[in-house]
C-alpha cells in the first residue's frame, strides 16, 4: 500500500499546500450586496465588460491607489485575473511576438502568450532574489518583443518589486516601445518591511503603456466567485470588449452586485481580519520552515506562498548518484508525507517547490512540520 493510501487508512490526512485561494469566510457587506441583488430579482445581461456603476468604482480604486486619473471607460470586470490576462494577450499580440516572462513565473503567462500565437521568453531571476535584472531585461528585448511581464507580489516566489526596479522596467519599456502587463492581485498582502508600488505611480509616463490586471480572489477571499478586473489604454478595453462579447459575454450579475456593494460600503475589519490572518500564517510557516537544513528561508515578501530553492539539496542528493527535481520532491512529499505541495517544474523552475500559507493554521503548521521532517532526512 501506498504512504498516501496509508495514511487515508490510518485517518491522517493529505494536506494541500498546492491551493491558490484563501480558508476564510465570506465578508459579511459581501454577502449583503450578493443578497441584495438577489432580493431584486437581477437576472439580467450586463454590459459585456461590467456594469457602468462597478467599473466607476473600479476606476476610482484605481486612481486613489495610483495617483492617476483614471475613468469607465479605462476599466473591464473580468471573470478574474486569469481571463483579464487572457484578454489582454489575445488583444495586444500578433502571432510571433514575443513577451518577456521573468522566471519562476505563475504558469498561465506562458501558457496563454503561446495561445494567442506569441513566443514566451524566460528570464531565470533566482540569483537576483527572484527579481529581474535590467541587464537581463535589455539583453532580451529583440525587434519582436512586445510585453513585459511585471508580476508584484509575485506568484509563485513571494518576490516584491522595489521602487528603482520598476522605474528601471519602465523606463526600458518607454525606451524601447514595449507594453507592460502589470500583475499586482496578491498587493493586498505585501510584508513589512516591503511595500508594493504601483508602477504607474512610480513611472507616471508609462501609464498609455501599462496594462494593469487585479482580482479579488485574494484580496477579499472571493476565488469561487471569478470577479477582477483589467485597467488600460481606452483602444485595449475597447477591444477587449469586443472579444469578451464573443468568449464570455458579462461577468456574473449577482457578483458584480454585491462587488459594487462593496466598494461603496467597505468593510475594513474584515480586510484588517484577513490581513491579520495571513500575517500570522506566514510568521508561523516561517518559524517551521526555520529547521530546514539545505534549504534557505524563502523570500515571503508578499503573497501566499513560500517558495524554496532546492539547489543545495539537489546538489547535496546529485552527488550521491540519485538525481532529483522538482517532480521528485513533491511526489516524495505526497508519498511519504501526505502533502501536497506544487512542483516548481509548472512555474518554469525544476530546482523550486511552492507552499501555501492560505491554508488553516492547524494544517498549515502539521503539514510543515511533515515536509521538514521528510526533507531534513536528505541532509
Amino acid at each position: 500500500m501506498s504512504k498516501a493510501n496509508q495514511l487515508r487508512a490510518t485517518g491522517e490526512e493529505i494536506i494541500d499546500l498546492s491551493v491558490e485561494d484563501i480558508c476564510s469566510d465570506l465578508s459579511p457587506v459581501v454577502r449583503d450586496g450578493a443578497i441584495a441583488a438577489i432580493d431584486r430579482n437581477l437576472n439580467r445581461y450586463t454590459d459585456t465588460i461590467g456594469l457602468m456603476k462597478l467599473r466607476r468604482a473600479l476606476a476610482r480604486q484605481v486612481s486613489a491607489e495610483t495617483a492617476q486619473p483614471w475613468s469607465e471607460d479605462e476599466i473591464a470586470v473580468t471573470n478574474g485575473a486569469r481571463h483579464a490576462l487572457l484578454n489582454v494577450a489575445m488583444s495586444i499580440l500578433n502571432p510571433g511576438d514575443e513577451v518577456l516572462i521573468p522566471a519562476p513565473h505563475w504558469s498561465t503567462f506562458p501558457n496563454q502568450v503561446a495561445l494567442a500565437g506569441g513566443r514566451p521568453i524566460l528570464l531565470e531571476t533566482r540569483h537576483n532574489n527572484y527579481v529581474p535584472q535590467l541587464t537581463n531585461l535589455a539583453t532580451a528585448i529583440s525587434s519582436k518583443t512586445k510585453a513585459i511581464v511585471v508580476n508584484t507580489p509575485n506568484n509563485p516566489t513571494g518576490a516584491v518589486y522595489d521602487r528603482d526596479t520598476l522605474a528601471d522596467i519602465a523606463q526600458l519599456a518607454i525606451e524601447r516601445d514595449l507594453w507592460i502587463i502589470f500583475d499586482e492581485r496578491y498587493k493586498a498582502f505585501t510584508h513589512a518591511p516591503h511595500v508594493h508600488q504601483p508602477i504607474v505611480s512610480v513611472a507616471p509616463q508609462a501609464r498609455d503603456r501599462t496594462l494593469i490586471i487585479n482580482s479579488f480572489s485574494s484580496s477579499l477571499a472571493l476565488s469561487g466567485w471569478r470577479i477582477g478586473y483589467l485597467a488600460g489604454p481606452k483602444s485595449v478595453i475597447s477591444a477587449v470588449k469586443s472579444l469578451q462579447n464573443l468568449v464570455t459575454s458579462n461577468v456574473n450579475i449577482i457578483a458584480q452586485h454585491a462587488l459594487l456593494y462593496y466598494l461603496e460600503r467597505g468593510d475594513l475589519y474584515f480586510q484588517a481580519q484577513l490581513a491579520r490572518q495571513v500575517a500570522t500564517a506566514r510568521a508561523l510557516g516561517l518559524s517551521v520552515l526555520s529547521n530546514l537544513a539545505l534549504v534557505p528561508k524563502p523570500p515571503a515578501e508578499g503573497g501566499l506562498y513560500f517558495y524554496l530553492d532546492l539547489t543545495e539539496l539537489r546538489r547535496k542528493t546529485n552527488a550521491t548518484g540519485r538525481e532529483i527535481d522538482a517532480d521528485d520532491v513533491a511526489n516524495t512529499l505526497l508519498m511519504k508525507a501526505g502533502v501536497s505541495a506544487a512542483s516548481g517544474a509548472v512555474f518554469g523552475d525544476p530546482a523550486g517547490i511552492r507552499l501555501s500559507y492560505g491554508i488553516d493554521f492547524a494544517q498549515l503548521n502539521e503539514g510543515l512540520r511533515r515536509l521538514t521532517e521528510i526533507l531534513n532526512t536528505w541532509s
